[in-house]
């Protein structure tokens, strides 16, 4: 049975898209500009030391919890909630790590060969396919529904002890996108990497530019030409990192 297509229609969309808009319709719009200018005239009101007339706090809380509340709710809150996991590759970049799954796996004698993704959900449909027991470790539950290819983990624990020790010396490539750039969180993803990895595991980082020495430092890992690429344009320069030679893997044969 294909795991993907019984499960995936519970799995956040990749194509939730940020820029649209959101249309209040007419009457709530009306509603939303007469809130707007009882709150001016109370805000004048107080600043002057008068009592503005007609009971704001009563009728105009109620009416914004009622009308507004369920449309704002739904625009930003659950399109945050459908962004959690972090920006999505494009299909290319998820091509070539499925590639370098298959190549890795290829020239590797152990069984079962294992591969570990670390906070990069938007590559495990392609690098399931290349390896059925691949297991993606994702903070955000609702990825869940891949069922026992998923584990959800925090990178925050990465010192707590016993933290992981399921998972400890089980898998020989990971793939890691550390949801944050800071050393902080370099460092604890490096924590995991290191205990989750099998002696000489082939480890590759997706991240920025400005991770370069952390990783090195925290994970062993140099820079590479491969530059993955996403759906919508980063504000920040984003790279990958290997302890192996990552760029002839993915152009042999080319």
């Amino acid at each position: 049975m294909d795991l993907l297509e019984t499960k995936s229609s519970s799995v956040p969309s990749e194509d939730v898209c940020d820029d649209e808009a959101c249309v209040l319709p007419a009457d709530t719009m009306l509603i939303l500009q007469q809130f707007l200018q009882e709150k001016e005239l109370k805000e004048r009101s107080e600043k002057a030391g008068a009592e503005p007339e007609g009971c704001f706090e009563e009728n105009w809380v109620w009416n914004i919890h009622a009308t507004l509340y369920p449309l704002l709710y739904k625009k930003y809150v659950v399109s945050s909630l459908q962004q959690l996991s972090q920006f999505w590759y494009n299909e290319e970049t998820k091509q070539k790590l499925s590639l370098l799954v298959r190549r890795v796996q290829e020239e590797t004698i152990s069984e079962p060969f294992r591969v570990a993704l670390l906070s990069a959900p938007s590559a495990f449909k392609h690098v399931v396919n290349e390896n059925k027991q691949a297991m993606l470790f994702e903070f955000d539950e609702r990825f869940a529904s891949y069922g026992d290819n998923f584990q959800q983990y925090d990178y925050n624990r990465a010192y707590d002890t016993g933290y992981m020790d399921a998972f400890a010396d089980q898998f020989d490539l990971i793939i890691a996108d550390p949801p944050f750039l800071s050393e902080e969180c370099i460092e604890k993803i490096g924590v995991i990497v290191k205990k989750i990895s099998k002696k000489d595991a082939k480890i590759v980082l997706c991240s920025g530019a400005v991770v370069q020495e952390w990783a090195k430092k925290y994970l062993g890992v140099s820079l590479c030409q491969f530059r993955p690429e996403h759906e919508r344009n980063l504000g920040n320069e984003f790279r990958s990192y290997a302890n192996f030679d990552l760029d002839s893997m993915l152009n042999k044969g080319c």
